[in-house]
């Protein structure tokens, strides 16, 4: 339900380029955290503990020469840091849930592309460590396969499938022996996808992977050209978070 709600609500984010819905998604976030904040919080005793902080540190500068006295100074600065820290975490009680179900709806939206119909993908099947045989993959109506034979042998600890098919929900399996993994994956055409990796524990296979690509914001810039979209949001999160406790005078 709550995932639905997100969609209505976040759903047209994904109509704009990523780098653009990023931009934005991390401006309201930011906007909604820094007006709770100032609701929340004394601003009057913030602002009070601020300077507090900025004439202990003058005067502690002042004091170079007197270490007994610093000390007694840094000690007072201590206390102040945090009466300031636990009033500030104040609002965090307030937006942590909201921003963790985001987060979670942005995961599943915004850090890959969508696996879109009849457009080849890849799926890598890695097994354990020194494993060596055959694979063999089991396809539902569908999906198929385009120029792989169903059963490959494993070289380097993988086997690698390329499969297509038309848009809806899927579930892959392979068998190695007596073993058997799988792997749902959806096909669509809007930007929706289940987790490209599986990770399976207590047996041959490692793990499944498919084949989607991960969303690059900043691609092709020296640096960051290789951040996803956690790196990008935190990137213009600290940006709009600085700039508006600045405009709205918050401390």
């Amino acid at each position: 339900m709550l995932n639905s709600i997100l969609d209505v609500l976040l759903g047209w984010l994904l109509n704009l380029p990523p780098l653009a819905g990023i931009v934005i998604i991390a401006f309201i976030i930011s906007l909604l955290v820094t007006l709770v904040y100032r609701l929340v919080t004394n601003q009057d005793l913030m602002k009070d503990l601020r300077d507090e902080q900025k004439a202990l540190q003058k005067e502690i500068k002042k004091l170079k020469d007197k270490p007994d006295k610093a000390m007694k100074v840094q000690s007072e600065m201590m206390e102040t840091n945090l009466k300031y820290m636990s009033h500030s975490m104040k609002p965090t009680l307030f937006t942590f849930i909201p921003i963790i179900l985001i987060f979670g709806w942005l995961n599943s939206h915004m850090a890959y592309y969508e696996l879109s119909p009849n457009v080849p993908f890849e799926v890598d099947v890695f097994v354990k460590e020194g494993i060596s045989g055959e694979i063999e993959i089991g396809l539902p109506d569908g999906l198929e396969l385009t120029g792989d034979d169903t059963v490959k042998e494993i070289v380097n600890n993988q086997a690698t499938y390329h499969v297509k098919g038309e848009a809806g929900e899927y579930n892959i399996s392979f068998n190695f022996n007596d073993e058997t993994a799988s792997k749902q994956i959806l096909i669509s055409n809007e930007r929706r996808y289940y987790s490209p990796e599986k990770q399976i524990k207590d047996s041959s296979f490692e793990k499944i992977v498919v084949g989607n690509e991960k969303v690059k914001p900043f691609n092709g810039l020296p640096l960051i050209g290789n951040l996803g979209w956690l790196g990008g949001y935190i990137i213009f999160s600290i940006i709009f978070s600085m700039t508006l406790r600045r405009v709205l005078k918050i401390y």
